[in-house]
């Protein structure tokens, strides 16, 4: 076949309709069409014939896929408008864009402020065996957190259970790595609780826990300290109290000066004036040692917070449970804060 007069035929054919379009993809390139079967027939040739004419009908290929691509492109055919298959009756929609939860910005921040500090984030399961979640943190086999009542058990025969901490992530890391550690570990955990605007039976907790040589209490005290003045605001009231965990000796908590009330007393606060925001203590040398971790040469501290009670505090919303409500009106008013996280 003369290619001279094929390639004007391909040139010239009509691809104004979607018939024309169809017609030529199968006279020109389909498998098994014209083109197709020029080519196949270039072994019989001899060599210096077989290469011109193999080069022709490469580019005559590739001629006749733009002339459709264009022509495709280029197409007006109602079938291929989305306005086709649009219902014009149809009431018009008002999409509102969406905004990040206010736990997740108050999370944001406070991970922000660590990792300034040289802090790294570790993770670990919300189903947790009693080793990790209650004995390695020094929990006595009587201790109530191991009542039913504190704890959601799935399986009590096989210690089975849902987090009450994420504490459990600091043992795990301190299981598998050797000191220096500086870690934040942020995650959901569970407590038979009784619902309150206070509390929940799940909430987002953040623990922090640094190991090395030479830690003392004056670096836990430091460190929290810049975080809750950054966080607050430097003119935040603070106040630390003595108090007691299994798994920290020496043990504290710190509260701050109600947002909410001022001061003054509310329910938020129990008419204090003053809301607890953290608990904190040096690691006990027990909790290092079943880590296999040696007690005589590293010390570390360690602290956990909630981030619903930051999130309370800092937005000044008097009833943590708007945050689990999934409440529109509510949510939609911290679309301001992105600049946040």
């Amino acid at each position: 076949m003369d290619l001279a007069v094929l390639e004007e035929e391909v040139r010239n054919y009509d691809l104004s309709t979607a018939e024309g379009r169809a017609s030529f993809r199968q006279r020109f390139l389909r498998k098994g069409g014209i083109l197709d079967r020029l080519l196949s027939e270039l072994p019989t040739l001899p060599l210096e014939e077989r290469r011109l004419r193999g080069q022709r009908l490469n580019a005559l290929r590739q001629l006749a896929q733009q002339r459709l691509a264009q022509a495709e492109s280029h197409s007006s055919s109602p079938s291929l408008s989305p306005l086709a298959f649009a219902d014009l009756t149809f009431p018009l929609v008002g999409l509102q864009p969406g905004a990040r939860h206010p736990l997740s910005l108050i999370e944001q921040r406070v991970l922000t402020l660590f990792q300034r500090l040289g802090y790294t984030l570790a993770d670990g399961p919300e189903i947790e065996d009693d080793w990790h979640n209650f004995t390695a943190l020094n929990f006595e086999p009587d201790h109530p957190a191991r009542d039913m009542q504190d704890t959601f058990f799935i399986d009590p025969s096989q210690g089975k259970l849902l987090r009450t901490h994420t504490s459990t992530v600091q043992i795990r890391v301190m299981e598998r790595q050797a000191p220096p550690l500086r870690i934040l570990a942020p995650g959901r955990v569970y407590r038979h609780e009784t619902i309150s605007a206070r509390a929940h039976v799940y909430f987002h907790q953040i623990e922090g826990l640094c190991v090395d040589e030479g830690i003392s209490a004056a670096d836990l005290r430091a460190t929290l300290e810049y975080f809750l003045t950054q966080f607050f605001g430097s003119g935040t009231r603070l106040r630390w109290r003595a108090s007691y965990f299994p798994f920290t000796e020496m043990s504290a908590e710190v509260d701050i000066a109600c947002r909410i009330c001022q001061g003054k007393g509310c329910p938020v606060c129990k008419f204090t004036g003053w809301v607890e925001v953290l608990g904190c203590g040096m690691v006990d040398p027990n909790v290092l040692a079943a880590c296999g971790i040696d007690p005589d040469r590293y010390t570390g501290f360690a602290f956990g917070l909630g981030v619903e009670r930051l999130a309370q505090l800092f937005f000044q919303i008097p009833d943590l449970r708007l945050f689990s409500e999934n409440n529109y009106r509510f949510l939609q008013s911290f679309a301001t804060y992105a600049h946040l996280a």
